[in-house]
């Protein structure tokens, strides 16, 4: 996982109230749990964005009035207009404790069915995860070069050592499904090859036909 730092400043207060006022001053509320104590303070919103409006999961060292931890973010509040974060919560790590986390999806290459005419399709963009954090890449990559129309990639064939993903193993992330292009060049494909075993069945019981007609025609003659 990607590691970066992040100072926060320790909250006097926990209403509304107090929120409010740091929103207005451009902080964000956030709290961390999972320790000894909760601990409630807020952060620069500058400094989260930076975090925040990415597909990238970060394992963070939080320095609170000079008390540092490692922590994962795991819940983010959002503004239900502005789309501003309004709330952040946080995780501690704690060594040799498993915690539970959403890492991307990332698709690679160029998958045979799409080039038939196929579309990718992706059905989870995160899936969520149980380990330590030391075991965690930073995307779960997806080869689909060799999918054709109609295969999938599951959840079970996910694996990361230490690694637990927390869903239905027969699930399916991605998977290749027919297009409607490709359905009606099938069948165009279907009714040329009709067509032609038709026309040569037609001139196959001619020929036949044609070689009785002169095999009459001689033995009229032989009469």
């Amino acid at each position: 996982m990607k590691t970066v730092s992040l100072s926060g400043s320790p909250r006097g207060g926990v209403g509304k109230k107090d929120a409010k006022e740091l929103r207005a001053n451009n902080r964000v509320p956030a709290v961390l749990y999972g320790g000894d104590e909760q601990m409630h303070f807020s952060v620069a919103e500058s400094e989260l964005d930076k975090v925040v409006f990415t597909p990238d999961v970060f394992l963070f060292t939080l320095d609170v009035d000079g008390k540092k931890v490692e922590a994962v973010l795991v819940d983010i509040q959002f503004h239900p207009v502005t789309d501003r974060v309004i709330h952040v919560d946080f995780l501690e790590v704690i060594e040799g404790k498993p915690v539970r986390l959403k890492l991307p999806v990332q698709t690679t290459g160029n998958a045979l069915g799409v080039k038939n005419g196929g579309r990718l399709l992706t059905n989870y963009r995160r899936v969520t995860v149980l380990g330590l954090p030391k075991d965690f890449p930073d995307v779960v990559e997806l080869d689909v070069t060799k999918l054709r129309i109609g295969q999938a990639l599951r959840m079970k064939d996910i694996v990361f050592p230490g690694v637990t993903l927390l869903h239905d193993p027969e699930a399916v992330v991605v998977s290749v499904k027919t297009a409607r292009g490709a359905i009606e060049d099938e069948l165009e494909d279907e009714e040329d090859e009709e067509g032609e075993e038709g026309e040569g069945g037609e001139e196959g019981e001619g020929s036949e036909g044609g070689d009785d007609a002169e095999a009459k025609k001689e033995e009229t003659a032989a009469e």
